[in-house]
């Protein structure tokens, strides 16, 4: 109920908002809390970027005269709460960024899926970041935190769509529920300028995302299936603990290896499973190109797992809730490899923190136990190409599916599956830097046949409209 009235007093205050900065996810296929246009940062190796600073699709307005990084009038500044008297600015100098959330999410199935419904629901992401160096520890080290809350209802289930679920910032840290929880605690250390370490509790959506098409589902697409690369849905977990190693190139990894639990522990510490079903290997490898003098990425992803499984229902990035109680026999081993790349079309030549381009990321996974053999995504996504919305940003994409075999085969009559497919637009308005608008279109071809038995009836294509508002604090 808290978040029902913010969410409705948000939209109907004229009297206080006038016309975000954000903790937006946007890398290039392994890590990136925040990203610059031109060579993103990678926060999985590279430590956080600056509050002030905008993702490659958020571009910096400066309006204010104020001098303080988080000052400026109400409808300037890049935080709702401001500067705190100087304090925000005091513990900046510091080391210290404490940046809090909240997205409220209003979406319904217009026509298909199973239900036409509408569902409103919301989550609170905490962000805090350490560097070592300013706060008067050592230099190099960087210390992030990930807390998160989720609840209300979602309209996953609704849709028809199991794969791919429309509303992926719903699923976590659990799906169904109101739940907080603490899901990344990793520590950053710089060896050299070329090599650094990390380890900790990892939250893997913070790590795997790309320019263009990330977001965690708030900033940008809210499809599951551009959010993020589905052939590791059995391989990787959402929020587990590991450790790892990249070669730099400046700010960016070049080469990047880490190894990490099976399981999903989002709301325990892990260790009490810690490699108690085997481990996960990561690897990366990735390489900046620039045709025509404008940025891009080009890489290759892998993953293997020594686990073993036996249900989906342990894999956090598919909506289980209406899934029949069926399981697989054990298979032990799984893995993922994929392609993944993203282009810059347009860098705005006088304000070069505005770009838009395109994105796409094309794998493969073995056929049992993973649910998923092939995932294809492509999508156009950044800055608004209009020039007197600096703040604004949109996207259009493409995603498919195509379910493994040990999936199709778990129970055909009551879990009958087919190849998944989805259309998403949004256009994500800047109503004031610290406040965000985003009608979201989406179209989907559900990947389950039928509904459960008794009485199956046939899930039709799925038109679903939503309405996303963003405030950061």
């Amino acid at each position: 109920m808290p978040g029902r009235v913010l969410f409705l007093v948000l939209l109907l205050s004229d009297s206080v908002f006038g016309v975000q900065a954000a903790e937006t996810s946007h890398g290039g296929g392994v890590a990136e809390l925040e990203a610059e246009p031109v060579e993103p940062l990678d926060p999985q190796v590279a430590p956080p970027i600056e509050p002030a600073d905008r993702p490659a699709d958020m571009p910096t307005l400066t309006s204010s005269n104020d001098p303080s990084r988080f000052g400026g009038s109400i409808f300037d500044r890049p935080k709702l709460t401001g500067n705190w008297w100087g304090a925000r600015d005091y513990l900046f100098e510091n080391g210290l960024t404490f940046d809090v959330s909240s997205t409220q999410f209003y979406q319904g199935v217009t026509s298909g899926g199973i239900d036409q419904i509408a569902k409103y629901g919301g989550r609170n992401d905490y962000l805090f970041n350490l560097d070592g160096g300013k706060a008067g520890l050592w230099e190099g080290l960087h210390v992030n935190l990930h807390g998160e809350s989720r609840y209300g209802n979602d309209i996953n289930d609704a849709s028809g769509t199991l794969l791919v679920p429309p509303n992926i910032a719903m699923l976590f840290p659990l799906p169904t529920g109101t739940h907080t929880a603490l899901t990344a605690v990793k520590a950053t250390q710089y060896l050299t300028d070329d090599f650094v370490v990390y380890g900790g509790k990892l939250n893997m959506l913070d790590e795997l995302v790309q320019p263009f098409g990330a977001g965690r589902g708030v900033d940008a697409f809210m499809n599951t299936g551009l959010v993020f690369p589905v052939v590791l849905d059995r391989t990787v977990p959402y929020s587990t603990l590991g450790a790892g190693f990249a070669i730099m190139s400046g700010s960016r990894a070049l080469f990047t290896l880490m190894a990490f639990d099976t399981h999903n522990t989002p709301t325990t510490s892990g260790f009490e499973s810690l490699f108690t079903n085997g481990i996960v290997v990561l690897s990366k490898l990735d390489l900046p190109v620039s045709p025509f003098g404008l940025p891009g990425h080009q890489g290759v992803e892998g993953t293997y797992s020594t686990g073993t499984y036996d249900s989906l229902r342990t894999i956090p990035y598919i909506d289980a809730q209406g899934l029949p109680a069926v399981t697989s026999n054990p298979v032990r081993g799984s893995w993922s490899v994929f392609y993944v790349a993203d282009q810059a079309l347009y860098v705005d030549p006088n304000n070069p923190n505005r770009s838009w381009g395109v994105f796409t990321n094309i794998g493969v996974a073995d056929n049992d136990p993973s649910p998923i053999r092939m995932s294809a995504s492509i999508g156009l996504g950044g800055s608004s190409p209009m020039i007197s919305r600096p703040l604004d940003t949109f996207g259009i994409g493409y995603s498919f599916v195509q379910p493994s075999d040990g999936l199709a085969n778990l129970d055909p009559f009551l879990l009958p599956v087919r190849n998944d497919h989805a259309i998403e637009l949004y256009y994500n308005i800047a109503v004031t830097p610290w406040l965000r608008l985003t009608p979201d279109l989406q179209v989907l071809w559900p990947g389950i046949r039928n509904t459960p038995p008794p009485g199956p009836n046939p899930i039709d294509t799925a038109v679903l409209l939503g309405l996303r508002a963003k405030i950061v604090f």
